[in-house]
This record gives C-alpha cells, structure tokens and sequence, in this order.
C-alpha cells in the first residue's frame, strides 16, 4: 500500500467518525433521558400532617361550595322579590290613576243627581250622560268594581267608612243607614271603601 491509499483511508475513518458522533449527538438529544422514579419514605408524621391538610383543604371546599349556594338562592329570592315589588308598584300606580277617575265620576253623578228639571231634557245633558256612561265603562274595564254598601247590610270595616254613627229605630246596630259615596274595589284590594252612615 502506498501512502496515498493509507492517506485516503485515515480521512475516511475520521469522517465515518465524525459523522458517526454527529447521529450519536443528534439521536441523544432527540430522545429525553429517561429518569429512574425514587421510591421516598415519608415519616409517619409528615403524613399524617398531610392528611390534615388534605382534610382541612376538603372542608374549605365544602363551605366555599355551600356558601356559593347559599348565594345563588339568596340572588333567586331577591329576583323573585324584585319583581314581587316591581308588581305591587305598577298596581299602586294603576290604582292611584283610577282614584283620580273616580273623582271625576262622582262629580259627574253628583251633578247628574242635582241637575234642574228644567234642563234635563236639553240635547246637551244627554253628551253628560254618555260621558258619565264612557266613564263608568273605562273604570269597569280597568276591572274596577262598586263595593256592595246597600241600606240594612252589616258595615264591613275592611270594605266601609263610617262618617257618622247615628240612632235609627229601623235598623239594627251595625247595619247600614246611608252610603254617602260609593266605594270600589279591583280584586279582593280597596281601591275606595264606601262612605257610608251606619245604626248605632
């Protein structure tokens, strides 16, 4: 062999081994070192001390998950109150508007009532009356309803106001003499109890 060819296969063995360690370098660090798991020993108190707060951590959860329930069905109670409350204000409101209607319709009847009967057949008074009647169905429409105050009926202090408490030989006490203006209600709820007279 001549030193060329020795020359020519010093080269080729140190590129095989260049080469060789490039894939060994390049294989290392494509695959993760795999590391062994150590078994520990924990000493029986540390573990007991764990568990403790492991336990204590578990009791945490709980009441902060109770207390979230408990939040959550105050906030469903406050809603339902809210609207509850949303609702008494609109029938307020509606009531205290009809009231004002009411005022309106007594006195139209009240000069229905003391109309001269020299102008009772003049055509105006009949647009009196059909603006008492249009009146009188707006506030029956609105679900409005008279309250039942008829002469002889027992008072009702839920229903009735007494103005005055007089002696009648006709009438038993408690009893109604005189409804001196006409009460209504919406419902079971007083919108106006009737002003009424009543026997002692």
């Amino acid at each position: 062999m001549n030193m060329e060819d020795e020359k020519k296969k010093k080269e080729e063995t140190i590129e095989k081994e260049e080469i060789q360690k490039k894939e060994e370098a390049a294989s290392n660090q494509e695959a993760p070192k795999q590391t062994e798991v150590e078994m520990v020993s924990i000493p029986l108190k540390d573990y007991a001390e764990q568990l403790e707060k492991l336990d204590e951590l578990a009791k945490q959860r709980d009441e902060f998950s109770e207390g979230w329930m408990r939040e959550r069905a105050d906030f469903a109670n406050y809603r339902k109150r809210a609207a509850r409350d949303e609702e008494i204000n609109r029938q307020n409101i509606r009531i205290d508007i009809l009231r004002k209607y009411l005022d309106i319709h007594d006195d139209i009847e009240l000069a229905i009532k003391h109309m001269p009967d020299n102008i009772k057949n003049d055509g105006w008074v009949d647009g009196i009356f059909l603006i008492q009647q249009k009146l009188a169905n707006l506030l029956k429409g609105e679900g409005l309803e008279p309250i039942s105050s008829e002469v002889g009926s027992e008072f009702d202090p839920t229903m009735h106001e007494a103005i005055s408490h007089e002696e009648n030989p006709d009438l038993e006490n408690g009893k109604i003499i005189e409804t001196v203006q006409q009460g209504y209600k919406i419902g079971d709820r007083v919108v106006r109890p009737s002003r009424v007279r009543v026997a002692k």
